[in-house]
């Protein structure tokens, strides 16, 4: 859940970063008392997220600066689209105004990327999830993003539920316990309320572990007729995650074979910011 108390402190820090010792360029270039007016523009068509944090960076500068924004968080903008106003001390804005761009112009991308991802596969029972291969320190801003694009948050971070892959199975199995052994001596320690999540790279993995009694079951880099094959075997029993070489071309295909969710890394890990720019005017 992204909170106002993640986006002041993200916020704070890329202040920090960005005038450590204060503006100095529009400190010297402008006048104390000059006010300014902008328009927050669209160079291009998207999907909007970011709007408390464009409020609240600019408040973090100074908080004589009024914020109105025309569009709400998860709503769809044409190229050429004013999504808002800013108005206030004209040094105050010109601080506060690469962060905020920085900021929603990342979060707007993801969110319009997400987008993509969930019309190609409309029709379908498969989710559009997200990954923990985000920005460090900018997860909580990343994953809202990603719900404002219509997807949703796979776990938060390691401390949330079991995920056991490829490197955690083999640890287990190397005192000699069978897969299913391993998989139900972790479940059984787990208190009722924690999911259990397990990955799996072959076919002939899925029934071993199933009767270990997992949640969700993870198909990790399965071809198409291969996800038929697990979604059959697996035949609810299990929740179906699938994940592994998803793209623009391949989602609606793998969304098609029947499985619950798709895990796509991409969302976060390799998005392009959108271009938004703050158009100024000093009054």
């Amino acid at each position: 859940m992204l909170t106002t108390q993640i986006i002041d402190r993200v916020v704070q820090m890329a202040l920090d970063e960005d005038a450590p010792w204060g503006d100095v360029t529009s400190e010297l270039f402008i006048p104390a008392e000059a006010t300014a007016s902008a328009r927050l523009v669209a160079r291009e068509p998207g999907v909007f997220a970011g709007g408390e944090v464009v409020r609240r960076t600019m408040h973090a500068v100074d908080d004589r600066i009024a914020v109105e924004l025309t569009i709400a968080d998860g709503d769809h903008f044409d190229a050429g689209s004013t999504l808002g106003t800013v108005t206030g001390p004209a040094r105050g804005i010109l601080r506060g105004e690469r962060v905020a761009l920085n900021l929603v112009q990342r979060m707007s991308g993801i969110a319009t990327l997400t987008a993509k991802y969930v019309a190609l596969t409309a029709g379908t029972e498969a989710r559009i999830v997200d990954t923990r291969k985000t920005t460090p320190g900018l997860r909580a801003l990343e994953r809202h993003a990603v719900v404002c694009g219509g997807g949703r948050n796979h776990r938060n971070s390691l401390s949330d539920a079991v995920m056991a892959k490829d490197n955690h199975l083999a640890v287990l199995t190397a005192g000699g316990l069978s897969l299913t052994d391993a998989i139900r001596s972790v479940h059984d320690r787990l208190g009722h309320t924690t999911h259990l999540e397990v990955e799996v790279d072959r076919v002939d993995q899925i029934e071993p572990v199933l009767a270990g009694g997992v949640d969700t079951i993870m198909l990790d880099n399965f071809t198409i007729d291969q996800l038929r094959e697990g979604v059959a075997l697996v035949a609810g029993r299990a929740i179906i995650e699938a994940s592994g070489n998803v793209n623009l071309d391949t989602v609606a295909a793998i969304a098609a074979t029947g499985v619950d969710v798709i895990s796509v890394g991409a969302l976060t890990h390799s998005v392009s910011s959108l271009d938004i720019g703050l158009d100024v005017t000093i009054e």
